[in-house]
């Protein structure tokens, strides 16, 4: 067991849109993730995922509204609900998902990615 400090995991990659696991919990992945304009509409149709915004501001478009979450607030997005997240400017988030969510679900785009790098 060790104290994971999330300024100095940021701190380790400044690619945007794709997640970085720092830890593990139960069947769960814990990811980090910078984000700055749009990522693309998509679902997860089995499993529900957990935003939580440390930095910044996100804005998570669904098809009847937009959340925006700020700094210290958290949003799940339940399963099979279509959303696309977006930021103006540079946000941190946390991410609280199964082992199994591909961070695009079944869409193939550029930003998919299958392996996800371990910090």
């Amino acid at each position: 067991m060790h104290v994971i400090n999330l300024e100095e995991k940021f701190g380790q990659f400044t690619d945007q849109w794709h997640p970085h696991v720092v830890a593990d919990l139960n069947d769960q992945h814990v990811k980090l993730a910078r984000v700055q304009g749009e990522f693309i509409w998509h679902n997860h149709a089995a499993e529900d995922e957990l935003f939580i915004v440390v930095k910044g501001q996100l804005h998570i478009d669904f098809r009847d509204h937009t959340a925006t979450l700020n700094p210290g607030e958290l949003l799940v997005v339940p399963r099979g609900v279509e959303h696309r997240p977006h930021a103006v400017k540079e946000t941190w988030i946390v991410l609280i998902e199964p082992q199994a969510t591909r961070h695009t679900g079944t869409v193939e785009h550029a930003l998919t990615r299958h392996a996800l790098p371990r910090i």
